[in-house]
């Protein structure tokens, strides 16, 4: 594919600014893929995978194609998590005023009555399934007046169980909208969704060739003994790193293990379901300005949080499935970077994990060996290898 300019994708000027002045001044290639298509008014669907840069390949239309007087809401995003939600519209509020266009999130976790009335104000609605059919229900606004929809991590709310509220909330929309399709699959249910959806839909896959030619991610597996994980988990921690996120099972182990960590000397925060969204909210931010520089979280959030300077994914509790394992190791190596994913193995999950290594092509990556006491995976020298670049999304 030939580079082009954000210029030569038909993107305005004001918007060109904006970007500018955040320090994007070229598209990446998922957003070559899919911008002039739906400039020109096309339904789309896109595979693409989490850090790809695809929220700008639909932010950037939904901005361009709507005008500060259409009725409202004019344009949905659909999104799996109120994380997820909450990035989105960070991400296109200064592009969305540079067109003078208002932008609302709507989710759980917050207060629906200064929510509901801050969404009908909106031009662009991003919105979880569960928290817009709760407005909708309150006839606190319509659909009847969207002309653009954008499902995006498809197969995430598939996988969350939200397939019944979103047929319910596309019957609601009127025939005659946009549609974009964004998702990491356009396999089985996840295409005929998509088929459903839309019409007359151009089909754009993005694949990195970087990716292709050198793997973003490491993949580690540290073999250890199960009363050694803490230890091995504070040696990873202590390491050459930038920010790491570690991942635990349970929502009671997210804050037992913060709890211990601090003990420890090392600052971390934690972000899971009992939390309330001011909590999430602080714990993020704090994260995501380097005053801490670990995050502890329970799967909730393997998709939706996507932060710069993740350098390292560590798997506390090892994932249930290869599928887990994806979505939580794809919080590093994001947009170009190259970040590390560690995964400590007791002797009672080695199986498995052996069979997880397997169907994503790792087992050259899993030893069996248990370490005594754990060291670094890595270099001879104890450090890791390389440290991840960061830079903008």
């Amino acid at each position: 594919m030939s580079k082009q300019s954000f210029a030569d994708l038909g993107v305005s000027g004001a918007v060109r600014g904006a970007l500018s002045r955040r320090g994007i001044t070229a598209p990446f290639p998922v957003q070559q893929l899919v911008l002039e298509d739906v400039l020109a008014g096309r339904d789309v669907l896109v595979k693409a995978p989490t850090g790809s840069g695809k929220t700008l390949a639909f932010g950037i239309p939904l901005v361009e194609r709507l005008a500060r007087d259409e009725r409202l809401p004019a344009a949905l995003v659909l999104a799996p998590t109120r994380e997820l939600a909450a990035q989105i519209v960070a991400e296109l509020e200064d592009l969305a005023a540079a067109n003078g266009l208002r932008v609302a999130a709507v989710y759980g976790g917050v207060g629906i009555v200064a929510q509901a009335a801050k969404a009908k104000r909106a031009h662009i609605l991003v919105a979880t399934p569960g928290r817009l059919e709760d407005l909708l229900a309150r006839r606190a606004f319509t659909l009847d007046h969207l002309r653009m929809l954008v499902l995006d991590e498809a197969d995430r709310m598939l996988d969350m169980g939200f397939r019944p509220a979103i047929d319910r909330i596309v019957r609601a929309c009127p025939k005659s909208r946009q549609t974009l399709f964004f998702s990491a699959t356009l396999d089985g249910v996840a295409g005929d969704l998509a088929a459903r959806y839309t019409t007359g839909a151009v089909r754009r896959e993005h694949s990195d060739p970087a990716r292709q030619e050198e793997p973003l991610v490491e993949h580690r597996f540290v073999a250890i003994r199960d009363e050694q994980r803490l230890e091995a988990l504070v040696e990873q921690l202590e390491g050459e790193r930038d920010r790491a996120i570690v991942f635990v099972r349970t929502k009671r182990g997210a804050d037992r293990l913060v709890k211990r960590l601090d003990a420890r000397g090392l600052k971390t925060v934690a972000i899971h379901g009992n939390k309330s969204q001011g909590q999430r909210d602080k714990a993020l931010s704090r994260f995501q300005a380097g005053h801490v520089d670990t995050l502890v979280a329970t799967d909730l959030a393997a998709r939706g949080i996507d932060v710069e300077g993740v350098s390292h994914v560590i798997n506390f509790d090892p994932p249930g499935d290869h599928e887990t394992y994806i979505h939580r190791v794809g919080r590093t190596g994001r947009a170009g970077n190259s970040g590390i994913g560690v995964t400590l193995v007791g002797a009672g999950e080695l199986h498995e994990m052996r069979k997880l290594a397997g169907r994503l092509g790792l087992s050259h990556n899993l030893g069996g060996e248990e370490r005594h006491p754990p060291r670094r995976a890595g270099s001879s020298s104890g450090r890791p290898r390389r440290r991840a670049r960061t830079g903008a999304r």
